[in-house]
Formats: C-alpha cells, sequence, structure tokens
C-alpha cells in the first residue's frame, strides 16, 4: 500500500478550495463583532487583518515551495526550527480546528433545522467525511458547488444593499468614528478596537493554509502554490470588502456591531426581507464549504504527525484507489461527529483563535529561517502581526489558547522523555 497521495489538484481546484475554506458561514455573522470592537474603523481593521493574512499566506506558499508535503506548517516548523515546533504547530492546529469543526458542523444544523441542530450536524459531518474519502477531486467538485451559490447569495445582498434607498456613505465615517450628522457614532475608532476587529477579522481568511496544507496533492506545487494562494486571498478580500462596505452603508457601524445575523438585518434594513431565507441558504452553504475544507486540512495534518509517530501510525495510512488518507479521514470524521451530537462548541472554541494565530507564527518564524531579504521582511511582519493579534484577543480567548498550547508542550515533553 503506497503511502504517497496523488496530486490532482492544479490552480483552479486549489483556488477554489480556498475560496471554500475562507468564505464559510463566518462572513455572515464576524461583521457584527467586529464592528461592535471597531466602530466606523471597521474596514481598516478589514485591512489590517488583510496585511497580515497577507504576510502568513506568502510565507507559507514560499515553505510549500519547498515542502510539498501534506501537514502545511506541522512540516515547515518541524523542518526549520525542530521537532518540537513542529509539533506544536500541528497540536494547536489539530486541536483547535477539531473544534471549530464540531462548532460549524453545529452552525449548519442550527441554520438547516433549529430545533434538530445536533443530528443534522452529525448528518454533516458523516456526509461530508464520505465525500473526502472518495477523493480529493470529489471535495474539489463539491467545493466548487459551494463556492458558487456562497458567492451568488454576496452578490445578491451587495447589490441589494447598496441600491437601496437606506444605503448612504456618510455611514462609512471615512474612518473617522463619525455618524451621518457628523457627530460620533457608537463603536468610534480606537487603534486596540482596530486591532480587535482585525483580530476577529482575520480568521475568515485563515483558509487559504487548506492549499498548502493539501501540498501533496497539488500539480506542479512550485508553480501551482505560489499562485494559487495570493489568488484566493485576493478574492476574499475583495468580496470582504464590498459586503462591508454594503452592509456598514445601510446599517451604520453603531446597529451593525449589536446585531447577531449583519447580513440578514442589512438586506431588511435595505428593504429586501424577502431575501432573508437566502442569507440562511448562504450562510449555511458557507459553513458546509468550511467543514468541508477543515476536515481535508485536519486530516492531512493527522496523516503528517501519524507519519512522525506523534499519532498512531495506523492513521498515515493511503487508500490505495482513492489515495487519501481514509483511515485519517474517518478518525477525524468520527471525533467531530461525537462532538457535534453531544455538545455545544459553538461559544467555547475561544483557544482555536489563539491557536491559528500561534500556528501562523511559527510558519512567519519558519520562512524567517530561509534567508533571503523579501522572504524575511514579510515573515517578520506577519510574525509581529500574529502576536498582535493574538494578544487582542479577549482574555477567555487568550487564557483558554494559551492553556491548550501549554498542554501539547506538556505533552510533546512527557513523550520525549518516555522515548529515552
Amino acid at each position: 500500500m503506497t503511502q504517497e497521495l496523488r496530486r490532482t489538484l492544479g490552480v483552479f481546484d486549489a483556488v477554489v478550495v480556498g475560496l471554500g475554506a475562507m468564505l464559510g458561514a463566518g462572513v455572515f455573522v464576524a461583521l457584527g463583532p467586529a464592528a461592535g470592537a471597531a466602530g466606523t474603523g471597521l474596514l481598516w481593521g478589514l485591512a489590517v487583518a488583510a496585511v497580515v493574512a497577507y504576510c502568513n499566506a506568502m510565507s507559507s506558499a514560499r515553505l510549500a515551495v519547498d515542502y510539498p508535503a501534506s501537514g502545511g506548517t506541522y512540516v515547515y516548523g518541524r523542518e526549520r526550527l525542530g521537532p518540537f515546533w513542529g509539533w506544536l504547530a500541528g497540536w494547536a492546529f489539530v486541536v483547535g480546528k477539531t473544534a471549530s469543526c464540531a462548532a460549524m458542523a453545529l452552525t449548519v444544523g442550527a441554520y438547516v433545522w433549529p430545533g434538530q441542530a445536533h443530528a443534522v450536524a452529525v448528518a454533516a459531518v458523516v456526509v461530508l467525511t464520505a465525500v473526502n474519502y472518495g477523493g480529493v477531486r470529489k471535495s474539489a467538485a463539491l467545493t466548487r458547488v459551494i463556492v458558487a451559490v456562497v458567492l451568488g447569495v454576496l452578490a445578491a445582498v451587495v447589490v441589494v444593499c447598496l441600491g437601496s434607498d437606506a444605503a448612504d456613505a456618510g455611514r462609512l465615517g471615512l474612518g473617522l468614528g463619525l455618524g451621518t450628522e457628523g457627530e460620533p457614532e457608537a463603536g468610534s475608532v480606537t487603534a486596540w478596537g482596530v486591532l480587535g476587529a482585525a483580530g476577529l477579522l482575520f480568521f475568515a481568511f485563515a483558509g487559504y493554509a487548506r492549499i498548502t496544507t493539501l501540498g501533496e496533492e497539488v500539480r506542479d506545487p512550485a508553480r501551482t502554490i505560489p499562485r494559487a494562494v495570493p489568488l484566493a486571498l485576493g478574492l476574499v478580500l475583495a468580496v470582504y470588502a464590498c459586503v462591508a462596505v454594503a452592509a456598514l452603508s445601510v446599517l451604520g457601524a453603531g446597529e451593525l456591531g449589536r446585531s447577531a445575523a449583519p447580513l440578514a438585518d442589512a438586506v431588511r434594513a435595505a428593504g429586501a426581507s424577502w431575501l432573508v431565507p437566502v442569507v440562511r441558504v448562504g450562510a449555511a452553504a458557507g459553513a458546509l464549504g468550511a467543514l468541508l475544507a477543515l476536515i481535508l486540512g485536519i486530516s492531512r495534518t493527522t496523516l503528517a504527525m501519524a507519519r512522525d509517530g506523534h499519532l498512531p501510525r495506523g492513521l498515515a495510512a493511503v487508500h490505495p484507489r482513492f489515495q487519501v488518507p481514509h483511515r485519517a479521514e474517518v478518525a477525524v470524521g468520527a471525533v467531530v461527529a461525537v462532538l457535534a451530537a453531544t455538545a455545544d462548541v459553538r461559544g467555547a472554541i475561544g483557544f482555536s483563535s489563539f491557536g491559528v494565530l500561534a500556528y501562523y507564527a511559527i510558519a512567519n518564524a519558519s520562512a524567517w529561517t530561509l534567508g533571503s531579504r523579501p522572504v524575511r521582511i514579510r515573515a517578520a511582519v506577519g510574525l509581529a502581526g500574529c502576536v498582535v493579534l493574538a494578544f487582542a484577543l479577549p482574555a477567555a480567548s487568550v487564557v483558554s489558547g494559551a492553556a491548550v498550547l501549554l498542554l501539547g508542550a506538556a505533552w510533546y515533553a512527557a513523550r520525549s522523555r518516555t522515548s529515552r
């Protein structure tokens, strides 16, 4: 049985996988808390998040050229910084993103059938795990459909909002924290608020890592990954900027910051209540796309860690026909299904946010060792951005995230002692 995955993804499919991971349900809900933090500095927060994401993305893409294997930053940290840092990156990703998977599955359930959210969540996990088991090309094909649906819904939101009589460019405030009458608006701008919003919005961009995590399944990775990563990131930035401007223009920063369902409230304020059910469909589709990409990414990182013996080696098996890490796929799906069936983790995954930033900090530190001046500049900016955004998160997220990383470090130390 071969242990190598098949290289089947070209530039287009790699971009689609990145779009599917980034255009998740987060875009339908994240603008609210981000506006609450930044006020009319929301667009500045989006810009900061985009800069940090770009630096992280290019560091990851550069590393993927040299190490085109499954596992992403787990592999980069191991090869450039040492086994401990690779382990810590893999630990942060697998543990944090497994909880994110369960939360995203429950989000699907909440949108599709609120009264049976847990049952729908488990069904979604089972179906998507089966799709992934059938091969990465099937996963990419389903992602294309999901991305098309989400982009169509977001385009409708933007057109309806900006074309309505309720739209007012004065509500954007030009980042000055001013309302339409030139008076300070609720949620006016502070530097810390902008950083807090950037920390919340950053995770909407984090899906580009799926492209590098799937490095072993990309054709001609030295050419494909450096093209696909910035292209996917640029497309998502353009979409998010349009959606943020549309929502701000009809709701204003204050009302947007108080909204639990900002895009639904935005189209309602624009006089298009008929579009609210469509927004719900788009949010459910986005959550499915993000869940599909998350399961793909976690299973590939699990594969890489199993190959090194950090997880049971049986999880490194590759299916001879479908060329996927089938045991890792099933194991991840089973764990996520159990979590989705037994617990509501949507409000208890703050550590995932902190862990993602730690993951990318290690990616940037790894890229720094490559030596090239442009690469080092991007890596330094990305690393500093990850540290700042991590500690700009709510205190509960910082504490829980640090606790998870310390637990991973303790596990590594204990295993190192027993293996001597």
